[in-house]
């Protein structure tokens, strides 16, 4: 669970905790077919993956890696302080691949609304490989 964070004990340039997740295993692809209801063979057979040109085999649901991104980013910010979350999707993850996610933060704006911090997050593989590019936003309290 995320630790209190106030505006103030952020800064731009500062970066979130890593989250290191992986490796990744077909059953794991499965299992998120059969939680989010998507059974495209291309995250659960194997031989049809191939067949249609992966060459190593199923490969993951996006949104499992965007998960992977979304629980990096609560274990730092205290989800109720979450207000936009959005990612690009830039590349497969295969099978065996392990998932680090890093931020940065990149402003840092007292409005009317609230104390809002900007992040920018990526998803890269074992390689380095970009999985997902993406920014949240946050509205930290002040400390008192």
């Amino acid at each position: 669970m995320a630790e209190q964070l106030f505006f103030e004990d952020i800064n731009v340039g500062d970066t979130m905790p890593e989250l290191v997740k992986g490796p990744l295993k077909k059953t794991q692809f499965v299992m998120y077919a059969g939680a989010s209801g998507d059974f495209n063979p291309l995250h659960t057979d194997d031989e049809f993956a191939r067949a249609v040109g992966m060459k190593n085999g199923a490969i993951s649901h996006g949104m499992l890696v965007m998960g992977i991104v979304g629980q990096a980013v609560s274990a730092w910010i205290p989800q109720k302080y979450i207000k936009k979350f959005g990612v690009r999707f830039v590349g497969m993850t295969q099978q065996d691949s392990t998932i680090t996610v890093t931020g940065t933060v990149t402003d840092k704006r007292a409005e009317k609304d609230g104390n809002v911090i900007v992040c920018d997050v990526m998803a890269t593989d074992q390689d380095g490989e970009v999985k997902i590019t993406g920014r949240f936003e946050a509205a930290l309290p002040n400390r008192e």
